[in-house]
């Protein structure tokens, strides 16, 4: 088992594994095609056997809440501080393999690659119980937190820190 740099080849597994496991929220292959086109280095396949049980998506961005779900972004932003865990998403049969820690911690060494101290997600589906778990926690800008649930329903923005490299 593996995790590996995700590629155009593997664009149909990460759309249906978006539909499986995102129900509500899954999102156009041409959203994950877009946001692999704009930062590769932040884009990841998990892969064991004969296929693809599940993805890593992310890329730099500004701070003050996620890029609109569902909808292409455009380029990267100038001057980008932060770093946006798109998404992560892994099959059932993948589950209590290791694949989610190691992709958490993958996510902290691609933010301290690009050296963005802040790293930012979405959580969906109760998925901020497993993020609690890998030291994020929870926005408390009322507003946004506001905004975001007015838009996209039960949802949770969540935050962690990047501390430097010594």
């Amino acid at each position: 088992m593996t995790w590996r740099p995700m590629r155009e080849a593997d664009m149909d597994a990460v759309t249906a594994i978006s539909d499986d496991v995102h129900g509500d929220y899954t999102e156009p292959r041409a959203v994950y095609d877009e946001r692999r086109a704009l930062f590769p280095s932040g884009c990841f396949v998990f892969e064991r056997g004969q296929g693809v049980e599940g993805y890593l998506i992310t890329h730099p961005w500004r701070h003050g809440g996620p890029p609109p779900l569902g909808a292409l972004m455009g380029p990267l932003p100038q001057g980008a501080d932060c770093l946006y865990l798109h998404d992560l998403a892994l099959l059932p049969s993948a589950r209590g393999s290791g694949a989610g820690a190691r992709a958490a911690a993958m996510v902290l060494a691609i933010a301290a690659e690009h050296d963005l101290r802040d790293i930012y997600l979405l959580a969906v589906n109760g998925a901020e119980t497993f993020w609690t778990s890998r030291g994020y926690a929870s926005v408390t800008d009322k507003a946004l937190i506001a905004y975001l649930r007015k838009i996209y329903g039960d949802v949770v923005y969540m935050h962690q820190r990047v501390e430097a490299a010594s």
